[in-house]
């Protein structure tokens, strides 16, 4: 999430920095030797399989050789090694996930018509078969994860749903993870970490009967983003996400405290994590400078937000709402938090962001959580320019259908027949040719 040097260079006069991001490089760009060792492994999985799976999981994860599967009890009975208040909110964040996921899908509708005389189209909307999701439980378990991947996918009518998940330093899976994914309806659960995870759910390598996935989805760090690249065309993936980021449009109206926080509550998720306010007014953006210096320190996180806002913080200064939104788009950030007197025209006006939070009563966390109910898998380091995050659109194939009479045949096979002659292609146009053949020979008389 960065301005290019071409947009720099040509709208100069439109903003100014009161803060930029210390580091210029792209915090997402590929690490050679991530790619080097992603690649190494895939490889060796792909030629070994599952003793290649057991080796990494032994050496990585430090799992014993073993059945890395989590049996029915322990999965359905994960609920009941969580605090009653956590089980609750879990509960919440996957009813209302669920909830904007059925709505989502409600709204995506086979359709047929008949667009001319004989010649009937339409589209019905059919789920992936088998969908992977990776649920993150490293240093921040990312509990919401399942929500947004086998929670949605079920919602979308995926019939079968596998999950991995990383090992605890005692070799079990975090119970919080487990009954998220419980409750999102995963089909089965290992304990499965890294590159080797999301290898042997694509290869089939899981055990002799888990076949391979259609699609891979889930969140994860460098080594896990870097495999769902090279995996992509052997199998499909959501998105490829990169370090979490955030940006806020504010005005005089806002609060600086709680933009430093949303801002800070972001850069928490990684010293890389960029995260970015655009302003009209001056007096907010000193403030929230220093507010984001008084808060850093009160803050467990510290050691991981204040590199990010060092590194990868900006504050941005404009003339006007254009200005900001201007800037904004270019930025096309993941999460985008608008907070001002003007919300609805930001809301009819902005078009690049991953997920947008209107007023000031809004945050990025509530979805984070899955409070919000809305998809926190997202475009990242501008992905918002072309792409959106993941729906429960994702997990269906728009699949589309042609039933074509006798009628028709002259208007279709007569422009064909013209095409194919001009480009060449005589077996094309034989497919036509004889049909229009066939149509004339049983023209009724009179």
């Amino acid at each position: 999430m960065q301005l290019s040097s071409r947009f720099v260079t040509a709208n100069a006069d439109r903003f100014r920095f009161v803060k930029s991001p210390g580091v210029t490089a792209p915090p997402a760009q590929r690490d050679p030797a991530v790619v080097e060792t992603v690649s190494r492994m895939l490889s060796d999985i792909e030629r070994n399989g599952v003793d290649a799976i057991r080796r990494y999981a032994r050496d990585l994860d430090r799992q014993e050789d073993g059945a890395i599967e989590l049996d029915a009890r322990a999965i359905a009975t994960s609920g009941d090694r969580i605090a009653p208040e956590l089980r609750a909110a879990i509960d919440l964040g996957s009813a209302r996930t669920k909830e904007f996921a059925g709505l989502q899908r409600a709204h995506l509708t086979d359709f047929e018509a008949e667009i001319a005389p004989g010649l009937v189209t339409g589209q019905r909307y059919v789920p992936v078969g088998r969908v992977g999701a990776y649920l993150p439980a490293g240093r921040f378990p990312l509990t919401a994860s399942a929500f947004m991947t086998v929670g949605v996918a079920k919602v979308a009518g995926v019939p079968n749903v596998v999950a991995c998940t990383p090992p605890q330093p005692d070799g079990r899976a975090n119970d919080a993870v487990t009954y998220t994914a419980h409750v999102s309806g995963v089909d089965r659960l290992f304990v499965l970490g890294g590159v080797q995870a999301l290898a042997a759910m694509a290869f089939g390598l899981l055990d002799e009967d888990e076949l391979p996935v259609d699609m891979l989805v889930g969140a994860g760090n460098a080594f896990v983003a870097e495999a769902k690249r090279q995996l992509f065309g052997t199998v499909a993936i959501d998105l490829l996400a990169g370090p979490s980021e955030v940006a806020v449009i504010a005005d005089d109206s806002a609060d600086a405290e709680i933009v430093a926080a949303d801002l800070l509550g972001q850069a928490e998720h990684g010293p890389n994590s960029p995260a970015a306010l655009v302003t009209t007014s001056e007096r907010l953006a000193t403030a929230v400078v220093d507010a984001v210096e008084r808060q850093l320190p009160t803050l467990s996180t510290r050691d991981i937000c204040g590199p990010a806002w060092r590194d990868h913080g900006s504050v941005i200064l404009v003339d006007s709402r254009e200005d900001a939104v201007a800037v904004m788009d270019e930025l096309a950030p993941e999460h985008l938090e608008v907070l001002t007197t003007e919300d609805a025209w930001y809301h009819d006006t902005l078009t690049n962001y991953g997920s947008l939070f209107l007023g000031h009563w809004s945050t990025v966390a509530y979805s984070d959580k899955g409070m919000a109910g809305t998809n926190h898998t997202l475009p990242t380091a501008g992905g918002a320019k072309h792409s959106a995050g993941l729906s429960v659109s994702r997990y269906l194939k728009p699949l589309t259908y042609q039933r074509i009479d006798r009628a028709a045949t002259p208007t279709l096979a007569e422009a064909v027949d013209v095409i194919s002659a001009s480009e060449g292609m005589s077996a094309h146009r034989a497919t036509a040719t004889m049909r229009l053949a066939t149509y004339q020979e049983t023209v009724p008389a009179g």
